[in-house]
């Protein structure tokens, strides 16, 4: 059986006048939306290149959402009557 679905990812970057850049991912699924975030700070003796802020900044909230949907899809198992695995890593359907 065959399953396809399309799942919208929005990313927004906003520098601030310090040297942060802040960024916030949002997941929307048509049945849930999760939103990560994740922020990058320049270190003021460096030189300021927005490209490595907006990197940071996008990878650390893309991080933080893919923790948010992992810990989701668990919730989901365990409350279709499977356990947290024993061993410490990720539950999955084939481990």
């Amino acid at each position: 059986m065959s399953h396809t679905t399309q799942w919208t990812v929005r990313l927004q970057l906003v520098e601030e006048d310090d040297g942060t850049t802040r960024a916030d991912v949002v997941l929307e699924t048509g049945t849930t939306e999760l939103t990560g975030h994740g922020a990058a700070h320049c270190h003021p003796a460096d030189r300021n290149v927005p490209q490595i802020g907006d990197e940071l900044a996008a990878g650390r909230a893309m991080n933080n959402l893919a923790q948010q949907l992992l810990n989701a899809a668990q919730r989901d198992i365990e409350s279709r009557g499977a356990s947290r695995p024993s061993t410490g890593r990720d539950a999955g359907w084939l481990t």
